[in-house]
This record gives C-alpha cells, sequence and structure tokens, in this order.
C-alpha cells in the first residue's frame, strides 16, 4: 500500500511551518536555552515523529511506519556526529553562546535544502542502475571501519568552502549579532556569521555521504528518506546544548554508530545480490538463496547498537570514578563551573609612623 499523496504534500506543507516557525523564534529571542527548555523541545520533536509514524500506520501499513522509524532512528544516531563537529565549529569561530541558536538552525535549513538534493539524486541513481546498491554497501562498510578503527580527526571546523570564501569576501574581524552583513570602518561587510552558517551546512552535507546511503538500505521511498532526515535534524540544535558537552565522555558510542553502518552496509550488499544483475556475479542472475534484512529486525539493531554503546559508556564513567548524573549536569551548563574573578587584593595597612625621639 502506498503512502496517499495528500498526506504527503500535506507532510511537508506542515513541516516546513513548524521549521518557519522555530527559525522565527530562535532569531525573536537569541538566548542559551536552559537545561529543561532543551529537554522540554527534544522531548517535543521526538513525541513528533513518533505521531508521524503513527499516522503513516493509519494511512498506509506498519511497514511504511516501521521504515520511517529506523530511518529515523538511524539519522538520529548518524548524526551525534555532527554534534562534535558543531561543538568544534562553534568553538573554532568563536560563535557567542546567546547567538548560537540562530548559527545552528540556518545551518540546518542550509543542510536540510542540500540533502533533499542529494536524495534527489540518490532516488535518481537507484532507479536507473541496480547495482549502485553495491557501491552504497561497500562505502558503508568502509565508513564503519574508519568510525571503529580509523583515527577520529576533528579539524579545525573549516572545509573547503570555507577557505575559499574567505579568500574571495571581506570578513569583519567580530560578529554583530547574529547579523551577516555589518558595517566595518565605514565599509559594507559581511560577518564571521556568515562563514559559520556555511560551515554548519556544508559540513553536514560531507556527513550526508553517510547517512543517506546507509537510509536507502532501508527504503527506497524519497519521502519517508527526506522526513527521516528532517525530523532528524529538527531535534538535533536542542540537542546540542542538551548533550553538547557530555558525548565527548560517551566513549563507546562511535563504536555503536560503526556497528549501524556495517549492518545496513551488509544490508544493502545482501539486497544487491538478491536482485543481482551484474554480469560478471552469478552469471547476471538473482541469487535468490541470499536472505532479505526486513525492517523490523533493521529497527530492533538500530535501538539495540546505540543503547548497548550508550549503557556500556556509562558504566565506564562510573568505574573511571564519574557520576554519569553529574556528567550530565556540568554539559548543560558549561559555564557553571567558571572560576570566579579573584577577589582584589586588599591594600597594605599604612605602617605605624615612628615616635618622634625629639617630643
Amino acid at each position: 500500500m502506498e503512502l496517499p499523496l495528500a498526506f504527503e504534500i500535506t507532510s511537508l506543507v506542515v513541516l516546513v511551518l513548524i521549521l518557519a516557525a522555530d527559525l522565527i523564534i530562535a532569531f525573536k529571542r537569541p538566548h542559551v536555552p536552559s537545561f529543561k527548555e532543551a529537554t522540554l523541545w527534544v522531548v517535543f520533536y521526538v513525541v513528533l515523529a513518533l505521531i508521524f509514524a503513527l499516522l503513516m500506520l493509519l494511512f498506509a501499513d506498519g511497514e511504511h511506519a516501521g521504515q520511517f522509524l529506523a530511518g529515523w532512528l538511524t539519522e538520529y544516531s548518524l548524526s551525534i556526529d555532527n554534534l562534535f563537529v558543531f561543538v568544534i565549529i562553534m568553538s573554532r569561530f568563536n560563535v557567542p553562546r546567546k547567538y548560537q541558536q540562530e548559527a545552528l538552525m540556518v545551518g540546518i535549513i542550509i543542510a536540510l535544502v542540500l540533502r533533499g538534493i542529494f536524495i534527489l539524486i540518490g532516488a535518481q541513481l537507484i532507479e536507473t542502475l541496480s547495482w549502485i546498491f553495491y557501491i552504497f554497501g561497500a562505502f558503508l562498510l568502509y565508513t564503519a571501519w574508519k568510525q571503529a578503527f580509523g583515527k577520529q580527526d576533528e579539524g579545525d571546523g573549516e572545509n573547503g568552502l570555507v577557505r575559499m570564501l574567505r579568500k574571495r569576501v571581506n570578513i569583519a574581524p567580530d560578529f554583530d549579532g547574529a547579523k551577516v552583513r555589518t558595517t566595518f570602518n565605514g565599509k559594507k561587510m559581511f560577518t564571521p556569521m556568515l562563514i559559520v552558517f556555511l560551515a554548519l551546512g556544508s559540513t553536514d552535507l560531507l556527513f550526508a555521504l553517510d547517512s543517506i546511503p546507509a537510509i536507502f538500505g532501508i527504503t527506497q521511498s524519497p519521502f519517508i528518506v527526506f522526513t527521516a532526515n528532517v525530523f532528524a535534524l529538527m531535534g538535533l540544535r536542542q540537542l546540542y546544548f542538551l548533550l553538547g558537552g557530555l558525548l565527548e565522555k560517551l566513549v563507546y558510542l562511535h563504536y555503536g554508530i560503526a556497528f549501524i553502518l556495517a549492518f545496513i552496509g551488509v544490508k544493502l550488499v545482501f539486497h544487491a545480490l538478491h536482485e543481482n544483475e551484474v554480469f560478471f556475479i552469478n552469471g547476471g542472475e538473482h541469487i535468490e538463496w541470499i536472505p532479505e534484512i526486513d525492517t523490523w529486525t533493521s529497527l530492533a539493531v538500530i535501538i539495540l547498537s546505540m543503547a548497548v554503546a550508550t549503557v556500556a559508556s556509562l558504566i565506564k564513567m562510573r568505574r573511571d570514578g564519574k557520576s554519569p548524573a553529574a556528567e550530565l549536569a556540568d554539559a548543560a551548563h558549561p559555564d557553571r563551573d567558571a572560576p570566579a574573578p579573584a577577589p582584589e587584593a586588599a591594600a597594605p595597612a599604612p605602617a605605624p609612623e615612628a615616635p618622634d625621639r625629639d617630643k
């Protein structure tokens, strides 16, 4: 059973309106979200995604709902890597915490536009080139190996696009709130916020090279692929403020992400073999005995992988003598433990005058 076209159009319109409202709120009230506020927003987007899955179940069937849930969880787990890079970019460009919400929101919208283009290209490749699943599968297996055993290169927060822009555009030395244009020494110039927007959006596209093939291993529906990406990225901004400082302490999380990538890579290769049309593999015939991994198995593996990696990290944290609850609280209030300015030293008391011996 296919999803009704009216449901797809209505869903996209509603998602655009939610994103627009979120963007307006971020720009109208620049601030650093409290732990409670960030938590409520994350819960809101998670509940929204679950309601969307329920609507898919009602308007279509359990298979579509399961594909969305598995795709959304895959994109959400793989987007955790984005948070590490977001932290680096914010630090690299010294973005004031008050304006980080706006920077993240615009960066995420740029990422969604770029991902939408990438998804359309991927869907067209799948439609015309069945062997592309071999390429996607091999790429995910390679990425999984690098994620688990390769050196985690954090970089400096800049990519080729940002470096090229620096050379060709006049950039003011300081931020002017969340503005992209400002006046400096009597000249109209771009602010560093433009660089931050592009760094966030274009860097996310590099991560999409992993996540888009991964979700196409779960569903070939461009609508489900795109909406799963939208829901994963919508909650990412608040997750940044909620967990940004804690992520680097979850030391086994990258193994869970690597396992998910490897699993989906194997699933893609199995699917390619099952639908094989490559002439030098089995004479171009389908390999029927290769099992197809169903959606619900994928969903279970994704949830279990992230749960095991997170619990193992928390256990290690406790064994190292650190309280997970305290670490989470510190992550939510990164400036809480900043040392207070040292009190000015009291002026020394004047020395007593020597007695006058001539009296």
